[in-house]
């Protein structure tokens, strides 16, 4: 039997988080060799991974970067079992590596995430290592992944500071060149307060707006209006309502008096280019989440059309959420 050295039991610990007994184990298992026996604690992590994996994952963090040349950008939702784990070091540093390799990965759905490479190995094994230290079973729910290709644009990103529980990650084209803007960051800002399910009345489906407006039809108010007015009034208040779930169209947030299209209609103007919101991605944490399709691909449970693309949220399950303290500044 090879001799294993406290100093070499220590060192296998502190770069695992592994028991001491269980270091030993797979030090001797492994000859002696450091990365062997990394390799038989990750086999044994994700074993423990599995044996977790039918608790419930609900809390966690909601994280996102912006690559450094400013050409793609991600946001992501890494679920814990417990909020103590996700305000844990160890946690917060996987996140943090998740984002990272995601930006290189470009990944577009969580299962192609996981298989992506990262320090050597797999998402999916540095998450099951994790999982080991931990002692939860720890999910990346979903992803949403923006590139601008060879097109000029530019990302905005807000995470709310409140215990980063929702974030949101938006999309422009413009027309030249632009350095990342405070705008941007304000319509993302915009969307966690907000909550919009659509980009435009254009992604709107056409059986969600029938289904409204068989629903103000019905209204008591109307009964007795004449087709012409009643008409009128049907029409108006769709349109309310429909503007009211569109980014586009719904007031904004530090400024409601005029649109967000207005809004950045405004700072196109002033920053002397085109500026074209193309998609946008709202994550808020423990939501129900379906997977990510191309745009109106998707489907909920009634077999009902989904919002277009990531950028959806479900409207039946809000959250409580203050106007962020810098909304307003």
């Amino acid at each position: 039997m090879v001799e294993i050295s406290a100093a070499l039991v220590k060192e296998l610990r502190e770069k695992t988080g592994a028991a001491m007994m269980d270091c030993k184990r797979a030090l001797v298992q492994a000859g002696g060799d450091l990365d062997k026996a990394c390799e038989v604690l990750r086999q044994e992590g994700i074993n423990v991974a599995s044996k977790k994996a039918s608790r419930t994952a609900s809390e966690g963090l909601i994280v996102g970067k912006v690559a450094g040349d400013g050409k793609s950008a991600v946001i992501l939702e890494v679920n814990s079992e417990t909020d103590f784990v996700a305000r844990n070091e160890e946690f917060v540093n996987l996140t943090k590596k998740l984002t990272e390799t995601a930006l290189k990965a470009k990944a577009k759905t969580v299962e192609e995430f996981l298989g992506a490479q990262a320090d050597g190995s797999t998402v999916e094994a540095l998450i099951s290592q994790t999982v080991a230290k931990t002692g939860e079973n720890i999910v990346v729910r979903r992803i949403s992944f923006f590139d601008l290709g060879n097109k000029p644009g530019l990302f905005g990103l807000y995470i709310h500071s409140l215990g980063g529980k929702i974030g949101a990650l938006v999309k422009f084209e413009t027309s030249a060149p632009l350095a990342s803007d405070t705008f941007s960051r304000e319509v993302a800002m915009h969307v966690v307060f907000a909550k919009p399910q659509y980009l435009s009345k254009e992604n709107v489906p056409a059986s969600e707006r029938e289904n409204e407006k068989r629903i103000e039809s019905g209204k008591a108010d109307l009964a007795d209006k004449k087709t012409e007015i009643r008409d009128k009034i049907i029409a108006g208040r769709l349109d309310k309502l429909i503007a009211e779930r569109c980014l586009l169209e719904q007031p904004f947030v530090k400024e409601p008096a005029i649109s967000v299209n207005k809004y950045i209609e405004e700072q196109a103007q002033q920053l002397k280019t085109e500026i074209k919101v193309t998609d946008y991605s709202l994550m808020i944490l423990g939501e129900k989440a379906d997977p990510i399709d191309p745009p109106m691909g998707r489907s909920d449970e009634d077999g009902a059309p989904m919002p277009q693309g990531p950028n959806s949220h479900n409207p039946n399950k809000e959250i409580a959420l203050a106007v962020p303290s810098d909304a307003k500044e």
